[in-house]
């Protein structure tokens, strides 16, 4: 049973409404309770404020037919005239709010007063408590009313108000910080009325001022219901902008201002939901106390020198970690507990710090690589045999096939150790694939442990019945698998993302910071990019922007460290400096957000920081296209002959000096090649080695190592044809195909011959490069697989695309691995080939006609 307030409400009800379906009307938010707090069908809901009798007129008007205004003008017209009235409507209801925040503000001031005196209400921790951030939200709401009312007295079609939304929604960090102490706030306010009389007498008769058109001059409500309503406001706000996008033209100034507002609105609601999930219930255990679901979720335990998939659970005094049992067809499904730990009892470390780790043991990255490729090329046979007349059955064995492949790089992708202990110092060893999941769970017991918590034992049917509620109680129902989700879900897109990383600012204390950058693909986390560590700053000012590859990703995420330079300050699991999170957020990728030529800036609010980035998407089909340069004086996108003649070389220059350059400093860089540099670094060198800059060498030698690697790729890339010529691309494709290993050996070896020399020359420098690269593997974590994984595609794709020729790609993961497992192949046979020379290949008989 759900823990009651003194009210006899729900505690956490709050939660379920702020993600039901809310009804926006022009009218305002109408929600299902009535006058006595009960709800149609009769239930406890929290108090209601009836608020309809304060409605404007016009507002009235729009809800039977539309005024006569509407009717004769043109659907312009019409649209600008209802976001009038939706304006208005929202000014109406947004003055009612103001006035909420005025009243609960009222007490504020004398209970502060008489905090001070001999015989206090309250102490000043508790007002503090009660009223955390009401003044800041009433200032922000003020603020926009008073600036939006003339604009709407004084109405011009051409009027834009987006600014004011987009303002709005940008200090939503506000309400974060108000709705983690919500629970807090009310829970106070309950102590304090049952201890003190005369606050119970304040707290339930706060006297709120109607509307100027209203009768009632005032009306009397409880500071327990005055405080839901901010929470109220947040989904109201969001709702609004859905309606001000409806009537206003796509072509008016203020539509992508409005879209704008209403991303920011809806990524800060997701992140809300993402922490507080409206599911979350409690049990109630034998002794008659309410023990709390607070989080779930699949992780990856070492138990044995093995990897087990597990269901962790966090409940307000216990972490338990259950299997699913085995069970028949048809049967209820059940856990099994493998074991729990009191969280009075649960550390992070133990008080030895001498106690040895057993080393982690990880696949060879190209085992994960190939297990993605794999799994690509199944979803696009299941694509496929979808719509055949009779490949339901093959579907589904497919389906089974990658069900088992995307579990399998669930439970050996994760590589980042979180280890606990309990008090006698029995540790467990879970693996996650990202900092931002570690830093979650850390986060939510620490949390947790801050309450009295008392120690305790749970006799063998108490586990029973904690663990047969966890199959209800359980928030994360399927592990996260392409096989597991809806046809009708989001595929997640695929492609590049630029995202710039601004500045952050709220920072207390000046140190040395910096942020990476994460996004989901197969169903885990990745980390693809660093920002430069920027030092001893509470404002730091990084705009760095980067390219991030897109795998069906679905979100984004940025985490913001403080950089430890302590070398006392090991991390015993992986043997390496931590440093600290000092804050974390994600935002969903939506595709019709996303995907537009123009750059839409965001703000991630974590824990008092903000981080301010931009971001827009390029989709795959889009960014493999080569386009030649139409200056041909530089060297990107100008045909590689050209360059070497143009330069008297065998090899372009901008390839000798950047191999060079990360052979001299990068080649035991974690992720050469891999982790993505910042664009305008890249572009700052593609500029400098376009025109020539005499300075080229001072601009490598001070650039980041990221950067040199990306403009190396860059100009692969670019080339207007592959550097392994559109001309004998099929037969590459064919070649690598063969299964003899003579006639593949014959074949490749042939292709190499056949190439122009500068071509020839330029493969084989980098080849040699990247085998050394490889070299360091145990270092720079960089296989031979992971590099020609990077190098492949850039080497090898059409100039245009042979799989899309006269044919309708049906989806953007088509053009991903359509060719793609082919062209790491070509490139990771020559890197696994004995050393190859240019005078060998061109003394050895050619095999084959010259040409192919």
């Amino acid at each position: 049973m759900e823990p009651l307030s003194a009210h006899g409400l729900p505690r956490l009800s709050w939660i379920d409404t702020l993600y039901s379906n809310f009804n926006y009307n022009t009218d305002g938010y109408e929600g299902d309770a009535t006058e006595d707090g009960k709800s149609q069908d009769g239930s406890e809901t929290l108090p209601y404020i009836d608020e309809s009798p304060t409605m404007s007129p016009q507002l009235c008007a729009s809800q039977g037919p539309p005024p006569e205004g509407l009717l004769p003008g043109g659907e312009i017209e019409k649209g600008l005239e209802m976001k009038k009235l939706v304006l208005s409507g929202f000014l109406t209801s947004e003055e009612i709010y103001i006035n909420q925040l005025e009243a609960l503000l009222l007490p504020m001031r004398p209970l502060k007063a008489a905090a001070t005196s001999s015989q206090p209400v309250l102490t000043m921790q508790q007002i503090e408590t009660i009223f955390y951030k009401i003044q800041d939200i009433f200032e922000i709401h003020k603020e926009f009313y008073d600036t939006i009312l003339p604009i709407i007295q004084q109405w011009d079609e051409k009027v834009t108000v987006g600014h004011l939304f987009q303002k709005l929604a940008s200090q939503l960090g506000i309400y974060k910080a108000f709705l983690d102490n919500y629970k807090t706030a009310v829970e106070t306010v309950d102590k304090c009325s049952q201890a003190n009389l005369q606050f119970q007498n304040i707290s339930e008769n706060v006297k709120v001022k109607g509307p100027k058109d209203s009768k009632d001059s005032t009306m009397t409500v409880s500071m327990e219901a005055l405080l839901y309503k901010p929470i109220d406001r947040v989904t109201r706000s969001t709702l609004v902008l859905h309606d001000l996008l409806k009537h206003t033209p796509k072509d008016h100034p203020d539509f992508p201002l409005l879209q704008d507002a209403l991303r920011i609105s809806q990524n800060f609601l997701n992140s809300i939901n993402e922490e507080i999930d409206p599911r979350r219930t409690a049990v109630t255990t034998p002794k008659g106390e309410a023990r709390q679901l607070v989080k779930d979720g699949f992780l990856v335990e070492v138990s044995e020198s093995s990897r087990k998939l597990r269901h962790v659970f966090l409940f307000t005094d216990l972490l338990l970690c259950a299997k699913m049992k085995k069970t028949a067809v048809g049967r209820h499904q059940q856990y099994e507990c493998k074991w729990y730990i009191p969280l009075a009892d649960l550390m992070f470390q133990t008080l030895d710090d001498s106690d040895s780790c057993p080393s982690i043991q990880v696949l060879p990255e190209h085992e994960i690589e190939e297990m993605k490729m794999k799994i690509s090329v199944l979803k696009n046979e299941i694509q496929k045999e979808k719509k055949a007349p009779k490949g339901q059955n093959r579907v589904e064995r497919l389906r089974k096939k990658m069900n088992e492949q995307e579990s399998w790089l669930l439970l050996h992708s994760p590589t980042i150790p979180f280890r606990i202990y309990n008090k006698h110092g029995k540790s467990y060893l879970f693996l996650l694939s990202s900092d931002y999941e570690r830093s979650e769970w850390r986060e939510s017991v620490q949390k947790l442990q801050k309450k009295d918590l008392q120690g305790c034992v749970l006799s063998s049917v108490e586990l029973q019945v904690l663990t047969s509620s966890c199959f209800k109680l359980r928030t994360v129902h399927n592990i996260p698998v392409t096989t597991n989700k809806d046809d009708e879900e989001t595929p997640g897109l695929y492609g590049f993302l630029h995202v710039i990383v601004h500045s952050a600012k709220g920072f207390k204390e000046s140190a040395n910071l910096y942020c990476t950058l994460e996004v989901d693909s197969f169903g885990y986390f990745v980390s693809k990019a660093k920002t430069r560590v920027f030092r001893d700053t509470t404002e730091p000012q990084w705009n760095e922007e980067f390219e991030i590859e897109l795998e069906g990703s679905q979100y984004l995420r940025i985490l913001c460290y403080e950089k430890c330079f302590d070398k006392s300050m090991l991390n015993k699991d992986d043997n390496e400096i931590v440093d600290k999170i000092k804050g974390k957020g994600q935002v969903q990728l939506d595709p019709q957000t996303v995907q537009s030529k123009n750059w839409h800036m965001d703000v991630i609010e974590m824990n008092g920081i903000k981080v301010e980035f931009s971001m827009k998407f390029t989709s795959r089909d889009l960014s493999l296209k080569r386009t030649p340069s139409k200056k041909q004086s530089g060297v990107f996108g100008v045909k590689i002959n050209v360059v070497t003649k143009r330069e008297r070389s065998k090899v372009p220059y901008i390839v000798r000096q950047c191999i060079e350059e990360v052979e001299k400093r990068g080649i035991d860089e974690v992720g050469i090649y891999r982790i993505s540099g910042v664009a305008t670094d890249i572009q700052a060198l593609k500029l400098a080695f376009d025109t020539n800059t005499k300075d080229i060498l001072v601009m490598l030698s001070d650039m980041d190592i990221n950067a040199i690697a990306g403009t190396l790729k860059l100009y692969f890339r670019e080339l207007p044809e592959p550097l392994l010529t559109d001309r004998l691309y099929p037969a590459f494709m064919e070649g690598i195909a063969l299964s003899d290993p003579a006639a593949k050996e014959n074949c490749m070896m042939h292709l190499l011959r056949s190439l122009p020399d500068p071509n020839l020359m330029t493969f084989l420098t980098l080849l040699e490069h990247l085998k050394r690269v490889a070299e360091k593997e145990p270092i720079n974590k960089m296989s031979l697989h992971n590099l020609a994984t990077v190098f492949g595609p850039t080497l090898l794709r059409p100039s245009e695309l042979e799989s899309t020729k006269g044919q309708h790609i049906t989806s953007a993961s088509d053009i991903w691995s359509h060719d793609v497992m082919a062209q790491v192949q070509v490139l990771l046979y020559y890197l696994q080939h004995p050393p190859i020379s240019f005078a060998e290949l061109k003394r050895n008989t050619l095999y084959f006609s010259t040409d192919v």
